[in-house]
């Protein structure tokens, strides 16, 4: 006998809603997954906390969307806490398909545990939630319809997954289309089973809904309205917030990748600055040293293998330019540097492959030529370099024309493997002597002035200036007028221990050489200024002539470090002169003028040496503000036998007299230079015809210092003798 049931009905509207939110649902739950995973834990427990809420919530509204779409001709209403009860297993399902997000594969095993497990949830949400409706008698239920909706929600779940993990390798618009897509193709499957479970419940003619106090089709609407506007709300602030995360990261991205090239060109051109010169691009010596010991092992591994030496030589070439100042002082640094560039680009022109050519610094280069079968090689280099330096360099509106001089040597038949760069510098300085624009080959007899020589005593003046064993001579400037002290010239002297006293024409170069003048400088400024102040202190003030280097006048706390020497000795600026040669005072004139400012109004007096041997300017020379010219030793010289030498210095005496200008004459040796200095007008006198330069001591005994060495300037008779003594 056949049971009767109630007709059912369904509102269509609302079933396409139901699809709708269905739909909605499955977009925020892929939108969800995609947010979950790769994060940080606590971020991956946040993001699975907030989007099982609204992806189950959506789930759940979609069912209730869809009991609202069923229509019985019997008042129904829904058990509160079964209603609830539904409401859990659908944000238990979306925890379950969350947390499967979050692997990183979808292997077999995982997909069918999780499959199981979603479809298992998603059937009892839809089973719970048909249970709410508690009717009496009970839902006769068709078994077949209910696996088939059973199997409905295990392969939608499978469908899910297999989709979610597929749409990870797609990117940008495809990305977001095949997400649209998978929504829809879920929101059906979704959509699907519910109707299926909805159709396997039967209601007996005679059933009543004994829940019909319960939760009402219009507050059932309201809930799931609520709840279907909050799944819309978090879709947009999800994909709101996605899209703003995503230009920022975007932006990030982009900003790191310009960072991360901008870091790399910086650390290229840091390793670039620390081996290559900046102006030239050419090797610098640090790179130029590492390329050269690796060329000495090579050889030494040759030899010590036994391979022939004629086929492991190596050799150097150190290269000057000759007459490059010049062109810096009359065009500017900025031309210098073009002529730097030019001649950097003919070396490498003129070198093999494996050949290096390096910048050593300013206008001297080196080149590197490894391989060699003799000195024969390197000569037929040398002779090219010479003649492409010949040829004009361009410059903006101009030609310049200059040469060079070449130092070579070749190891192993020349020099220490340690200093051949020195033996190479010493065989330029040869070549310059002889004139320049030619190469000279590193002799042996230049090995003192290489190795074996300067450069030991460079290391010993390094430790002299600080041992004590330097030492200041002072020689009398005498009164033209009076005949008696009118000041000293300070001298220093070299107590070397092995090589006993050294004047300055031993050692001076190798300090400039060296780089040691301004530290040896700087020793005799202080050392005068003692001395200086000791002689007060015994009450006789004098006044001491010191020698400054160029290297001491490009100091820019030159004058700082003066003051601080006399303020800490106690010595009147007044009682210290500075004597600049002309040459070294019409190299930079504004640089010069500068300096000779900063002395005057420190209160320190400036000297002219040499005077008469450059090429003064008279308009810069009364400008200059010096307060004494003297008169180079070359025409004191030759005062007895040439006219033009009186000539000279009778005009040098009525120019700088003319200028307000004392005349210091050099030099003076003999009894005739004297009378004729003193019948031009000279200021004041020095020479061996009085004295020589002398210690402290020595100057006290010979009676100057007190006044009892005066000179009867116009008689025969001087003081010679005990001058020079």
């Amino acid at each position: 006998m056949s049971t009767a049931f109630l007709p059912t009905r369904y509102d269509p509207d609302t079933v396409w809603v139901s699809f709708a939110i269905a739909s909605l649902a499955s977009y925020v739950a892929l939108d969800l997954a995609r947010h979950v995973r790769g994060r940080a834990v606590l971020a991956t427990l946040v993001w699975c906390l907030g989007g099982a809420l609204a992806m189950g919530t959506g789930i759940w509204s979609m069912h209730f969307v869809g009991m609202i779409a069923f229509r019985l001709p019997i008042e129904v209403g829904y058990d509160t806490a079964l209603t609830f009860l539904s409401w859990v297993a659908a944000v238990g399902v979306s925890a379950i398909a969350l947390y499967i997000a979050t692997r990183e594969r979808l292997d077999p095993r995982t997909l069918t545990i999780g499959a199981l497990a979603m479809g298992g949830g998603i059937c009892a949400m839809h089973y719970t939630g048909m249970a709410a409706l508690r009717m009496a008698p009970g839902i006769v239920w068709n078994l077949w319809l209910v696996a088939a909706s059973a199997l409905i929600a295990c392969g939608a779940s499978a469908v899910a997954l297999l989709i979610f993990f597929g749409m990870r390798r797609l990117h940008g618009l495809r990305a977001r289309l095949a997400h649209v897509g998978a929504a829809l193709v879920m929101g059906t499957a979704i959509g699907g089973m519910h109707y299926t479970g909805m159709a396997a419940a039967n209601f007996a003619a005679d059933a009543i809904c004994l829940s019909v106090d319960g939760v009402g089709r219009q507050s059932l609407g309201v809930v799931t309205g609520a709840a279907s506007l909050i799944l819309v709300a978090v879709t947009v602030f999800t994909s709101v917030l996605d899209g703003s995360v995503a230009v920022r990261t975007a932006e990030l991205a982009r900003e790191l990748q310009s960072a991360n090239a901008q870091l790399q060109r910086a650390n290229d051109d840091l390793g670039r600055l620390a081996f290559v010169d900046a102006l030239t691009e050419l090797p610098n010596r640090t790179l130029f040293d590492d390329r050269l010991q690796h060329a000495l092992a090579r050889i030494d591994r040759h030899a010590d293998e036994g391979s022939t030496r004629e086929a492991v030589r190596l050799a150097l070439l150190f290269v000057d330019l000759d007459g490059f100042k010049p062109v810096n002082d009359s065009f500017g640094h900025a031309a210098g540097d073009v002529v730097l560039r030019q001649v950097a680009q003919r070396l490498r022109a003129l070198v093999r492959g494996a050949d290096t050519v390096a910048r050593m610094g300013g206008d001297e280069f080196v080149l590197l030529m490894d391989g060699l079968h003799g000195a024969d090689d390197a000569i037929a280099l040398g002779r090219r370099i010479l003649q492409t330096m010949r040829e004009p360099f361009e410059l903006p509106e101009r030609q310049v024309s200059l040469s060079c001089s070449i130092g070579i040597v070749v190891y192993p038949d020349h020099g220490h493997r340690d200093q051949l760069i020195a033996c190479a510098d010493a065989a330029m300085y040869n070549a310059k002597r002889a004139g320049g624009s030619t190469f000279a080959l590193f002799e042996a007899e230049l090995d003192s002035q290489a190795g074996g020589g300067q450069f030991e005593l460079q290391q010993d003046l390094r430790a002299a200036i600080g041992a004590g064993e330097l030492l200041l001579h002072y020689q009398p400037k005498i009164s033209a007028a009076s005949g008696r002290l009118s000041g000293l010239e300070a001298l220093v002297r070299w107590q070397h221990p092995r090589h006993g006293l050294l004047g300055p024409a031993a050692f001076i170069p190798v300090a400039e050489r060296f780089g040691l003048i301004v530290e040896l400088g700087d020793w005799v400024l202080d050392e005068a200024c003692r001395q200086l102040a000791a002689w007060s202190a015994a009450g006789q003030r004098l006044r001491v002539s010191v020698n400054m280097s160029a290297q001491q006048l490009r100091q820019e706390d030159l004058t700082a470090r003066l003051s601080s020497t006399l303020g800490r000795h106690g010595v009147d600026p007044d009682q210290l002169v500075c004597e600049i040669t002309e040459t070294l005072a019409m190299e930079d004139t504004q640089a010069t003028q500068r300096v000779v400012e900063q002395f005057i109004a420190l209160g320190i007096r400036l000297s002219i040496d040499d005077f008469g041997t450059g090429y003064s300017s008279l308009a810069y020379l009364r400008r200059l503000r010096a307060h004494e010219v003297k008169i180079d030793r070359s025409f004191v010289a030759d005062l007895e036998a040439s006219a033009d030498a009186r000539a000279v210095v009778d005009a040098v005496v009525r120019l700088s007299h003319a200028l307000g200008l004392q005349v210091v004459a050099e030099g003076v040796e003999t009894v005739e230079q004297r009378d004729v200095l003193v019948g031009l007008g000279c200021d004041e006198l020095q020479g061996y015809y009085f004295a020589r330069p002398m210690a402290p001591q020595a100057l006290i005994q010979s009676g100057w210092l007190d006044g009892h060495a005066e000179c009867q300037l116009g008689s025969e008779a001087g003081p010679a003798g005990r001058g020079a003594s």
